[in-house]
C-alpha cells in the first residue's frame, strides 16, 4: 500500500465513523416518529457529501489535510460546521420535543422533508467562508 494511500484511510477513518454515528442515530429519531422513516436516507446525504469532501481535500493533499494549502481543509471545516450542526440539534429537539416545539404542529415530523436542502445551503455557506478565509491564510 502506498503511503499516500494509507495516511488517506487512516485520516479519513474519524469522520467516516462521525458519519456513521450521526447515520445511524438520526436513522433511530426519525424511526420513532409518526412518519416511520420516510426521509432517513434523504437525512444521510449530507453525511455523504461531508465524508466525500473529506475524502476530496485528503486526497488533493497527499494523505494530510494541509497539504494542498488551507482553502480545502477550512472549507470542509465551514461545510462540516453547520452541516453536522443542524441537523444534530434539529434530530436532538425533534427527540426530545424540545421546548414542545413538536407539540402543537399537524405534521411534527415534516422538518426531515427539507432538512437536506437547509444543511446543503447552510453547509455551502460555510464551505465559501472557510474557502475564503484559507485564500488568506
Amino acid at each position: 500500500m502506498e503511503v499516500r494511500s494509507k495516511y488517506l484511510i487512516v485520516r479519513l477513518l474519524p469522520v467516516v465513523l462521525l458519519a456513521v454515528a450521526a447515520s445511524f442515530w438520526f436513522a433511530d429519531v426519525q424511526q420513532g416518529g409518526p412518519s416511520g422513516g420516510r426521509w432517513v436516507a434523504r437525512n444521510l446525504v449530507p453525511l455523504l457529501a461531508l465524508v466525500l469532501l473529506s475524502w476530496l481535500t485528503l486526497f488533493l493533499g497527499n494523505g494530510r489535510w494541509s497539504g494542498a494549502g488551507m482553502r480545502m481543509p477550512l472549507g470542509t471545516l465551514g461545510f462540516a460546521i453547520p452541516t453536522l450542526g443542524l441537523t444534530a440539534y434539529l434530530h436532538y429537539a425533534y427527540s426530545v420535543n424540545l421546548n414542545e416545539m413538536f407539540s402543537d404542529a399537524s405534521f411534527p415530523d415534516r422538518v426531515f422533508r427539507y432538512l437536506p436542502l437547509y444543511t446543503f445551503v447552510a453547509g455551502g455557506i460555510g464551505f465559501a467562508i472557510g474557502w475564503i478565509a484559507g485564500r488568506n491564510a
